[in-house]
């Protein structure tokens, strides 16, 4: 057996995994005192998250609003009444959901 190809699937071994560790989605969000709400997300890689898709939810499951991070990675969005989720949708893997409850002043 040769050392090449054990170093070969070692290494892309090595690069999958330091991969997945290294963009996990970061996103908060809090009550601007206006009836308004900003959310603000990224990657902990230190990616921007513009154009991430954006729902706000009610708590029977129908969406109240659809939209993306804008080129700043914020979503802004009037408070809905009632309780409601945002989701912070990146792909499967990269989604955060954020209840009303912990959106505070």
């Amino acid at each position: 057996m040769t050392l090449k190809p054990f170093v070969l699937v070692a290494t892309l071994l090595f690069m999958t995994a330091a991969a997945a560790q290294a963009h996990t989605p970061l996103c908060s969000c809090f009550d601007n005192g206006d009836n308004t709400i900003t959310c603000e997300g990224g990657f902990s890689d230190g990616s921007s998250a513009s154009g991430v898709a954006m729902r706000v939810q009610a708590a029977d499951g129908s969406i109240l609003m659809e939209g993306a991070m804008d080129a700043d990675s914020t979503y802004t969005f009037t408070r809905p009444k009632g309780d409601f989720t945002v989701i912070f949708d990146a792909g499967e893997g990269h989604v955060i959901e954020v209840p009303s409850r912990n959106i505070v002043l």
